[in-house]
């Protein structure tokens, strides 16, 4: 058994239990973009169909952005995938924590059927019916929620990418919109672009 092997069977822990409990469609959701300056919020859901990676599968922070490109794509490969992104705008307008469950839950309605069981990264509970399972640094306890992360800031960073060619010189494509010495000296110096948050303070 391999060493990615064995992570995987650790991630699975969850899941097994919630089979064994009779649920058979289990979705793990979690996001990217909760404390950038700019851009938007990203969630992910994902139900996998199978488990046999063969890259690492971890939280999305763990990885290198070269290891979670692979992952991205053998996920792709390997799940059910729903995608929900809320803007900029929006963040400004009803705050992070609404705008954030709001792209969770949307990425769960992409989801082409809908799951028994949701699992969700943190302690955020959605506006569905449906059984749910908060937990905390999920991203490092469910295989689901491992996936939902590396798709969610894989599909984030990509926006970011474009962003930068449309609005150059604030180097979104290094910080992703983080507030990093550069991005802050860029806001001072060009002020704010179209996809920056306005709901944050320079100082």
């Amino acid at each position: 058994m391999d060493r990615f092997q064995r992570k995987r069977n650790r991630l699975l822990h969850k899941e097994d239990i919630a089979r064994s409990r009779g649920y058979r469609s289990i979705a793990g959701i979690d996001e990217a973009g909760r404390g950038p300056l700019a851009g938007p919020v990203v969630a992910s859901a994902i139900v996998l169909k199978r488990h046999d990676f063969s890259v690492r599968i971890d939280d999305s922070k763990k990885l290198t952005p070269f290891a979670r490109r692979r992952a991205y794509k053998e996920i792709f490969d390997r799940a059910i995938i729903g995608i929900g992104i809320v803007s900029e705008a929006v963040v400004d307008d009803i705050n992070i924590y609404q705008a954030t469950m709001l792209a969770m839950e949307r990425s769960v309605l992409e989801l082409c059927a809908q799951p028994d069981l949701l699992l969700i990264d943190g302690n955020m509970r959605l506006r569905f019916d449906t059984k749910q399972s908060t937990i905390i640094n999920g991203d490092q306890k469910s295989l689901s929620i491992a996936c939902a992360s590396i798709v969610a800031k894989v599909t984030r960073d990509r926006l970011l990418q474009f962003y930068d060619s449309i609005f150059p010189g604030y180097g979104f494509y290094r910080h992703k919109g983080y507030a990093t010495k550069e991005h802050m000296s860029a806001i001072i110096e060009k002020g704010f672009s179209p996809i920056h948050r306005r709901s944050f303070r320079v100082k």
